[in-house]
């Protein structure tokens, strides 16, 4: 189960070789931070779930481990996403379930759980629109055509919360099998690095909360790095 809220040690001193904690977490985090994809190895390394792996990332270097949404204290909804809980600051990382066009069912439920409106929702997902490894963060808008962030705004009711969008770059073909397809090696490297950079760029936020002056310091840091 989830560890404490607050309190004790810090969550990383106790999760160094992957031990489970031993209590529930409590009631409620202040911001959450939601990664996009499908579930099933199947869907592992796709292009669809690059915010999986963004989330994946940041647990890793934070020494987190993703559970059931049901060890959650006084969550009483239906479990359909996997959570990791950063103290430090105080966050809950959640990867839905479902699949991606369910997502906001998900989604929904943990931030009325916990207190989070829908400012304090940063959504990290896939983006055919962007050149592969480009970066971009936004406070909101419609779904441009993405299936999981329409979900996301049908239960949050509104389309004013924040995203980080990780481009894939749009197919001259199919785009359904593009974004279901895994990237290449030759893609690899750029996407790893981007991965990075999300991460880098979610957990300021996660931080400070301050979306404005995270999307002014890492716009203009990706830009220096293409230049």
């Amino acid at each position: 189960m989830f560890g404490p809220l607050r309190g004790g040690a810090p969550l990383r001193a106790r999760l160094r070789g992957g031990t489970s904690l031993e209590r529930t977490v409590t009631k409620a985090s202040s911001r959450l931070l939601v990664g996009l994809g499908n579930p099933g190895p199947e869907y592992e390394g796709t292009r669809h779930n690059i915010g999986f792996e963004v989330l994946d990332l940041l647990a890793l270097r934070e020494g987190l481990i993703f559970q059931s949404a049901k060890q959650l204290e006084g969550f009483d909804g239906v479990a359909r996403a996997r959570c990791a809980r950063i103290f430090d600051p105080d966050a809950l990382l959640v990867k839905p379930m479902t699949f991606m066009n369910r997502s906001g069912e998900a989604v929904a439920p943990l931030a009325q759980w916990s207190g989070a409106p829908p400012e304090d929702v940063l959504a990290v997902y896939d983006d055919l629109d962007l050149p592969l490894g480009a970066l971009r963060l936004r406070s909101g808008g419609g779904a441009g055509g993405h299936n999981g962030v329409r979900s996301l705004i049908e239960q949050l009711g509104t389309d004013r919360f924040p995203r980080l969008r990780v481009g894939i770059g749009r197919p001259a073909t199919d785009a359904v099998r593009h974004v279901l397809g895994k990237f290449s090696s030759d893609e690899r490297p750029d996407v790893d690095i981007s991965v990075a950079e999300a991460a880098d760029a979610a957990l300021e936020w996660l931080r400070t909360g301050e979306f404005e002056k995270v999307m002014t310091r890492f716009h203009s840091r990706w830009t220096q790095g293409d230049s």
